[in-house]
């Protein structure tokens, strides 16, 4: 556990104005008021916490994906226990392997907006209160959020807390009726500009005029296409294909090698051939799974389009899957952000629209 440290104390801000919920009231044929169409209005436009980071001994300046670990509640669970300090530490060290990376970084960046608005209230809510954390005071907090953000974000925020109640082993007290009432209130009450439109789906004609596009002596064209098109044809993630960080964070990644794709595995039924990559961790599941796709007619036939990267840039058996050759001939890991770079390009090129990742799963299920 991390001992305390001298720290520079956080700079005096002043609080927020406090959020009044005023009815939009809308009157019926009578004149009277309708009770089905009365809406709140939207909460005042004010930042309510501001992209504050916590200074403290209890709060080291540590990577956001650390913080659900590394900050260190003003009482543990297991204090006073049987157990060593040692021991503790380990039980914690396990329970924090109970999220993903991602997950993690997420949590981490909402925790870090619990404390910064704890640190705005006046007085400043004691480390004592923040966990374990009471019913008022989390319902405070989100009451707070509501009308600032959407509700996905207040959501990952609360559990955000939770998690790190769960890692230092500490009971959640807080009133689960009354707290799945806020959270939905928060869904209701988010600002319109905080809605996504919803993404429309990839189809095979799309990627067909994505790769009309492409240069058919490019290395990393190849690369992308066969990305895309083992990505939509086995309703798969892009970011659990491609790199999700930079080329740099590929050793340390979960995105599949060359020796995680299999060719031509006969199918049960013995008349169909498949091709299987082996994803190490998904968003689903840490133990990963395989994704399967099969022969296509048309110019986005995966098995094509991955025998041709492939017979281009030949990665090795521990290279990325999806690796691409410079104009050097050094083998590049093929990122997400490169990716998206480039169909963007060639979406405009070919006057479709730039599709996200998202939209190849969402087109592969349809």
């Amino acid at each position: 556990m991390l001992g305390p440290q001298t720290l520079p104390r956080m700079p005096q801000l002043p609080s927020a104005p406090p959020l009044l919920l005023t009815p939009s009231v809308k009157t019926g044929s009578t004149g009277r008021p309708s009770r089905m169409n009365s809406m709140p209005s939207p909460l005042p436009s004010s930042e309510p916490v501001g992209p504050l980071v916590p200074l403290g001994p209890l709060y080291p300046p540590v990577l956001v994906g650390q913080r659900i670990r590394r900050w260190i509640p003003f009482r543990q669970g297991l204090d006073g226990s049987h157990i060593t300090r040692a021991s503790a530490d380990r039980v914690y060290d396990v329970l924090e392997q109970t999220w993903n990376s991602t997950t993690l970084s997420t949590y981490g960046s909402g925790l870090g907006t619990f404390h910064a608005w704890c640190n705005k209230q006046v007085p400043p809510v004691p480390d004592s209160r923040r966990c374990a954390v009471d019913t008022p005071l989390i319902l405070d907090f989100i009451a707070c959020c509501a009308g600032m953000y959407s509700g996905s974000t207040v959501k990952n925020y609360v559990y955000g807390v939770k998690a790190w109640h769960t890692c230092h082993a500490l009971s959640w007290k807080v009133d689960e009726v009354h707290l799945s009432s806020a959270l939905s209130a928060v869904e209701r009450l988010a600002p319109p500009t905080s809605k996504k439109p919803k993404r429309p789906p990839a189809t095979p004609e799309w990627l067909e005029s994505i790769v009309s596009k492409m240069d058919p002596d490019s290395h990393f064209d190849a690369a992308v296409f066969a990305c895309l098109c083992s990505t939509f044809w086995s309703v798969s993630r892009l970011g659990e294909f491609a790199v999700k960080g930079s080329v740099a964070s590929f050793s340390s990644s979960k995105a599949p090698r060359r020796s995680d794709l299999r060719e031509r595995v006969r199918t049960r039924q013995g008349d169909l051939f498949v091709s299987q990559i082996h994803v190490p961790a998904t968003k689903a599941t840490m133990e990963g799974e395989v994704a399967v796709y099969s022969d296509q007619a048309g110019a986005s036939d995966p098995v094509a389009a991955m025998s041709r990267h492939l017979s281009l840039n030949n990665p090795g058996p521990q290279d990325h899957l999806f690796a691409y050759r410079t104009a050097v001939g050094k083998l590049v890991p093929l990122t997400r952000h490169k990716v998206l770079a480039r169909v963007r390009e060639l979406a405009r090129l070919a006057s479709v629209p730039p599709l996200t990742g998202h939209c190849l799963r969402i087109g592969g299920v349809l």
